[in-house]
């Protein structure tokens, strides 16, 4: 069961690792430090939205931002952890 546990694992990390990308690349692009207009950046924008905002819209709607901060990433965040971890701590080894 390893193999599964380490899977899970991955998993999970990979969905945070995504989750930071995209809120890395919305700060740029508030700052204007990246140009949306290029396509390599408008194709990155697309692909993390497609990816992230199906999870992160039923939170928005249960919690607004705080004062101009969208905290759903950081919720998320733990939510898919301790998912993980849940899930991880009760397989079943043997």
């Amino acid at each position: 069961m390893g193999a599964v546990a380490w899977l899970i694992g991955t998993i999970a990390q990979i969905c945070i690792v995504l989750l930071i990308a995209q809120v890395i690349l919305s700060w740029l692009i508030y700052f204007n430090v990246v140009n949306t207009r290029h396509p390599f950046v408008n194709t990155i924008r697309v692909f993390l939205y497609q990816v992230t905002e199906p999870a992160l819209r039923p939170i928005r709607r249960i919690i607004p931002s705080i004062g101009g901060f969208d905290l759903s990433p950081l919720i998320l965040a733990v939510l898919i952890g301790f998912v993980a971890r849940l899930i991880v701590d009760n397989l079943p080894y043997g």
